[in-house]
């Protein structure tokens, strides 16, 4: 799974130049501002673009590795058919809660596409695109998970499944 790790990385290391881009544009707008009474006109457009692709990435991320906040007082203690039917239904909630967000970010990207922003000119499609590649990622991350149950195997990372009971009873 070194294609996995390579991944992760990549996208930690995406976060990270969003994240230092962000604290480049609004401190050095602060300090421009402070100190010469004038600041950058893309700073507001910057950071806000670079901070939606931020939690984009992040929500990918964190739901890839299992990390998104879950309920799973009851199905923790589940085993067996009673288990196997929640986390299926689960699964398709969570498949309907993502087609309607992947129609929605691409009816987005498509009217984003003629519009653009009013400072940085940029079409507005590429803040939407970070909505549209998180839940096209999400699906084939749920996918994945799907077919690791369908056949039995563990994913590569064990708490990669949405409501595994090991995860509850760790820390």
């Amino acid at each position: 799974m070194a294609i996995r790790k390579f991944l992760k990385h990549v996208v930690e290391a995406l976060m990270a130049l969003s994240l230092l881009g962000m604290v480049i544009a609004v401190f050095g707008n602060v300090v421009q501002r402070y100190l010469w009474g004038t600041g950058w006109v893309v700073s507001e457009e910057l950071s806000r673009l670079l901070f939606v692709w931020l939690v984009c990435l992040a929500a990918t991320l964190a739901f890839g590795e299992g990390q998104h906040l879950g309920f799973d007082l009851v199905t923790a203690r589940l085993k067996g058919a009673p288990a196997a039917v929640l986390r299926w239904l689960s699964r398709g909630l969570m498949a309907l809660a993502l087609y309607f967000l992947i129609s929605g970010a691409w009816q987005q990207v498509v009217v984003g596409m003629d519009s653009r922003s009013p400072v940085m000119n940029y079409p507005l499609a590429l803040g939407a695109g970070g909505i549209l590649l998180m839940g096209v990622c999400m699906a084939a991350i749920l996918l994945l998970q799907a077919w690791h149950d369908l056949r039995g195997t563990t994913p590569p990372d064990s708490h990669t499944a949405p409501h595994n009971a090991d995860t509850a009873t760790k820390g």
